[in-house]
């Protein structure tokens, strides 16, 4: 990833996906950080909430309020009534929001729904904050050459990534030796396999450090999330699978940390909240005065890492073969995974079961397909989320 150059401050901003976690607490980073005094919001993208979505427009005094769902446009309609912020809704909605001059986009819409909008941005030019995971799981390749040719800037907003990017020193790029990134174990770290066979979406969405929405939870505990990170990781910082490691640390002190061949290890420390990613993504290269909790040292009893199991969480191992694979099996592990995590929150398969679906669809589709061309990605995407409901099926009918 080019490296961003200069003071930009955005002016114009553009959120995809307010009324979601990310997205919320970005809008409450833009209040600290000066409101409208210092943002322009062009547009706000959600789904389902229309009563949150059309307050926070009329709040910030967006130009264009965005639902996803084309079945929630006159509610939304409504909801804006006398307010002058224009309406529009589903895909097309979207792309509306993605086209307009904002200079930044916050890219937080959860999922391969937010892959579309996000490269419609990038290939005008707008610098991403980007909270989108799947933007470079699934179309790693397609999306970074995107920002390329585009010539906008790129900063993670993910803790993870966010603190790798802090850590990492543009001039000695060729002396990284490995970056970890952290993971909190999620509340399953404890448990045997055993345990984990029986939990359900409830308990699985009770995060012990963070306060994020479902998929990301649940990821969090099954260790999805971390791998989709992984994958993430390779394509942001331009690495070799083999500079890329994950450990777990309990207390999510310790967002990240890059190695050095020197032996030098930085690392990037804060309270666990994701408003202070967001805002250094948002006013990089400088850094905004907000109100989050401050990291006391003398409070703090003890830092604790341990090794990543793989066997109790497979799902590290998926990212490690679909990274040696390449190709489109990021896109394949993705979709899957998607497929699976929904079945999973419906109580169709249980939550051991989706690591497994997701192997047996990357196996199946471990064919060298190509991910060079948003077409081809979208290809692999259906047809992995095919398979993966072909495996769900069975898992169903073999209960």
């Amino acid at each position: 990833m080019t490296q961003p150059q200069g003071s930009t401050l955005p002016e114009k901003l553009t959120v995809l996906g307010a009324t979601g976690s990310i997205g919320t607490n970005t809008l409450d980073v833009i209040g600290q950080l000066g409101g409208r005094d210092r943002f322009d919001i062009m547009a706000l993208t959600g789904a389902g909430n229309i009563a949150l979505l059309a307050q926070q427009a009329r709040t910030v005094g967006a130009r264009l309020a965005v639902t996803s769902e084309d079945d929630n446009y006159h509610a939304l309609k409504d909801a804006l009534a006398g307010s002058g912020i224009k309406v529009a809704a589903g895909r097309s909605g979207l792309q509306e929001a993605a086209e307009m001059e904002a200079d930044w986009v916050m890219a937080a819409i959860a999922g391969t729904p937010g892959l579309e909008p996000t490269l419609t941005a990038a290939r005008r030019g707008a610098n991403i904050a980007l909270a989108n995971k799947e933007c470079l799981v699934s179309a790693g390749d397609v999306f970074i050459r995107t920002v390329s040719q585009g010539g906008g800037q790129l900063i993670p907003v993910d803790s993870e990534h966010s603190a790798i990017f802090q850590c990492l020193e543009p001039a000695n790029k060729q002396n990284v030796e490995r970056i970890v990134l952290t993971a909190s174990g999620g509340p399953f770290r404890t448990f045997s396999r055993e345990q984990m066979a029986g939990v359900t979406a409830d308990i699985a969405r009770a995060h012990p450090n963070w306060s994020m929405g479902l998929k990301v939870s649940i990821g969090s505990a099954s260790m999805f999330n971390k791998a989709l990170e992984m994958i993430e990781a390779k394509y942001l910082f331009d690495l070799k699978p083999s500079q890329i490691e994950a450990i777990v640390h309990p207390q999510s002190i310790i967002h990240s940390m890059v190695a050095y061949t020197d032996g030098s290890v930085i690392a990037q420390l804060g309270c666990p909240d994701m408003r202070t990613a967001i805002a250094y993504a948002l006013t990089y290269p400088a850094r905004g005065e907000i109100n989050v909790e401050r990291l006391d040292f003398t409070k703090l009893a003890r830092l604790d890492f341990e090794a990543t199991d793989e066997v109790r969480f497979p799902a590290l191992r998926l990212a490690r073969t679909a990274l040696e694979r390449g190709g489109a099996q990021g896109a394949v592990l993705n979709a899957a995974d998607e497929t699976a995590f929904h079945a999973f929150v419906d109580g169709r398969i249980g939550f051991l079961d989706m690591a497994d679906i997701v192997e047996i669809v990357m196996d199946r589709m471990n064919d060298g397909q190509s991910a060079q061309t948003i077409d081809a990605v979208l290809a692999a995407d259906a047809q992995a989320r095919a398979y993966a409901q072909e495996a769900v099926l069975q898992k169903q009918q073999a209960a």
